[in-house]
């Protein structure tokens, strides 16, 4: 199961979801989903987006667990 941890991220690095927002250009309420983890599809464009704002590479967004 694929599990985004932008939540942990920006809490880590002390960045609001707003804040984010105004760095990417990306409208709130998408990066909101992407910090709550409710994406259905995963869009390239904005996962390449929040990562040259955060400057971090995609594989500290993303963890994958294996379904037991």
């Amino acid at each position: 199961m694929i599990h985004l941890t932008l939540d942990k991220y920006l809490d880590a690095h002390g960045i609001t979801r707003y804040e984010l927002s105004k760095r990417t250009g990306i409208r709130f309420p998408i990066i909101d989903h992407y910090y709550k983890n409710t994406v259905v599809r995963y869009d390239s464009d904005v996962l390449d987006r929040i990562c040259q704002a955060l400057d971090c590479d995609v594989r500290e967004l993303i963890a994958y667990k294996k379904p037991e």
